[in-house]
């Protein structure tokens, strides 16, 4: 077997490539989504039960729990190839767990946006959908090369919250900062000592030039933006942000990537 009949995951283990009949569960919302727009719906046997993309399509597969608490029997039941699962977002346990009946686990680990193309590749390989694979590719470059055409962007020092009580940002180490710095926003804390820090919001007045709030994991609302607004005085700029636009990786990636140009082109002209 040669190199160009595996594919290596974000672990290191080698995958070939799958049967026909291969019998999929996906543990990742933004993959599973992937999975669908790669026309391998017929092949999904199981999801999470935030795996909510594409929704018509979606609502006909099983679930098997959230990420970070799958049933493991529902998940054994559905006899699975493949299950895909990613670093942050399930247990290391479940992997464990699931490795005696399940023959491929598919482990993912997107870091940045550049590594969506790395994604389409490794899918469309595995799972024989290489023509639409690299279509998404071609969307995906397009998008990248629109956002980069654009005009010069200013440094924006932002302030990135995914939870409350606590308060929960993300470091630079994150896929959603290195999509933020494609407009060249700035996330803080810049280096905490772990990947998504709980913060003081009162360490980051006259520290930030805006505060974003995601609409996911935790579900931010216009009330919310009037109370953090106080908490800075209402000197710096709060907005509501599509998480899902923000943070998922795979095919989603492409409209995130326009959603962040008019993000930050309606931000700047609002300066």
């Amino acid at each position: 077997m040669s190199i160009s009949d595996v594919r290596t995951d974000a672990v290191g283990a080698t995958h070939t490539r799958a049967a026909s009949n291969a019998r999929i569960v996906s543990l990742v919302p933004s993959i599973t989504e992937l999975l669908c727009d790669l026309g391998l719906e017929n092949q999904i046997v199981g999801r999470t039960g935030f795996c909510i993309h594409p929704r018509e399509i979606i609502k006909q597969i099983p679930k098997v729990g959230g990420t970070k608490d799958v049933n493991v029997e529902k998940l054994r039941k559905l006899a699975p190839t493949h299950v895909i699962v990613n670093i942050d977002e399930n247990r290391r346990e479940l992997v464990d767990e699931i490795k005696d009946f399940v023959e491929h686990i598919i482990v993912t680990h997107p870091l940045g946006p550049a590594d969506n193309l790395g994604l389409f590749e490794m899918m469309g390989f595995l799972f024989c959908r290489v023509s639409e694979a690299a279509a998404l590719a071609r969307e995906f470059r397009s998008a990248l090369n629109r956002l980069q055409s654009a005009h010069e962007r200013p440094v924006v020092r932002v302030l990135y919250l995914i939870w409350r009580d606590p308060w929960m940002s993300i470091s630079q180490d994150t896929y959603i900062s290195r999509m933020l710095k494609l407009v060249n926003w700035e996330s803080f804390p810049q280096s905490p000592a772990t990947r998504y820090p709980s913060i003081d919001l009162e360490d980051y007045i006259g520290v930030i030039d805006k505060v974003l709030l995601s609409s996911e994991p935790y579900a931010f609302r216009e009330k919310h933006v009037d109370e953090v607004s106080s908490l800075f005085d209402g000197q710096t700029p709060v907005e509501l942000v599509d998480g899902e636009m923000l943070s998922w990786y795979g095919s989603r990636a492409i409209a995130g990537i326009d959603y962040l140009s008019e993000l930050s082109t309606d931000a700047s002209a609002m300066a």
